[in-house]
């Protein structure tokens, strides 16, 4: 069962012009989801792309907000510092933004169904796949080179992505973790301990299960395994084996109270062990390094592609 196979026809991107800075240009972007199913959010996808002046054959970075519409605004900002050294940018409005909810969800968000969480996330992935179908036509970028940066629940979603389409090259994942059913248990989080946390015994039960699928898919393949609950096809940890030989880059908070610290770890040692940094700060406050964090993504990013996304 895969959840994010979908109908890859051409999709009609409408790109509007926004602004200019002396070195690139900024558009309004809207197309319509490839994911149909229900009404959980608006079917028309919004976005922001960002392209140097006058460059040609310019890799993508593709930024995934988090939960929460100000986390655009770290997206937007990585945009403008990453155009100004040669990347192309999108920044994808994802199903969680509010400008796509219903009116009766905006009022309980972010507290959601379980089948709702598991519909944004399948439209996510869709919807990033959808902007690499564009990106690939682009003439003006390097269809070779795409990458994904991801900010909590948009690191979540980048990882799933990643590992479903092959021709992501290399990601970012900034304040993520894996294992969804460790990081409601033992978030520290109040909404998160109060709406999702779970009895221990049937906590453990859960972790043996997802465990014991973790080994089977590893053994068998992701298609080939059902899964004993829905909620185990939008771990990232699920889709973390394929990405053990690509070039992945963590950066997390050492005192985060969203994310557990273990949720990281498992993450990380199920992705090959990659490249991890740890900031001193809490899981919003990360911003607070954002020149240090900036940099090195732009470094990473350029080593990367640099190395055809794989790792040394």
């Amino acid at each position: 069962m895969n959840p994010y196979d979908y109908s890859s026809m051409k999709t009609c991107f409408k790109l509007q012009h926004n602004k200019n800075s002396r070195s690139w240009r900024q558009y309004d972007v809207s197309f319509k989801s490839a994911f149909k199913e229900g009404n959980l959010t608006d079917r028309m996808v919004r976005g922001e792309y960002f392209r140097p002046e006058n460059a040609d054959k310019m890799p993508l970075v593709v930024l995934l907000h988090g939960v929460g519409d100000h986390s655009l605004l770290p997206c937007r900002l990585l945009a403008r510092t990453l155009v100004k050294k040669g990347f192309a940018c999108f920044v994808l409005y994802l199903p969680v933004h509010t400008s796509r909810m219903p009116q009766e969800m905006k009022k309980r968000f972010p507290v959601l169904t379980p089948d709702e969480w598991f519909k944004s996330y399948q439209g996510a992935v869709i919807e990033v796949s959808q902007v690499v179908d564009w990106a690939v036509e682009r003439q003006e970028i390097d269809a070779e080179k795409i990458a994904l940066v991801g900010i909590s629940y948009g690191g979540f979603i980048s990882a799933i992505a990643m590992g479903v389409d092959k021709r992501i090259k290399l990601g970012v994942f900034i304040v993520a973790g894996g294992n969804g059913s460790k990081i409601n248990h033992k978030s520290t989080l109040g909404s998160l301990s109060k709406n999702y946390k779970i009895a221990e015994e049937e906590y453990e039960r859960v972790q043996d299960s997802y465990m014991k699928y973790l080994a089977e898919i590893a053994e068998k393949g992701f298609d080939n395994v059902e899964p004993a609950m829905k909620s185990f096809l939008i771990d990232p940890m699920t889709y973390a084996h394929r990405l053990k030989k690509r070039r992945v880059l963590m950066i997390n908070a050492r005192w985060d109270e969203v994310i557990p610290r273990e949720a990281t770890i498992d993450l990380w040692k199920e992705m090959g062990q990659p490249e991890i940094s740890w900031y001193p700060t809490t899981h919003a406050s990360i911003w607070l390094w954002y020149p240090f964090i900036s940099r090195k993504i732009g470094r990473f990013l350029r080593a990367g592609f640099n190395n055809g996304g794989k790792t040394a």
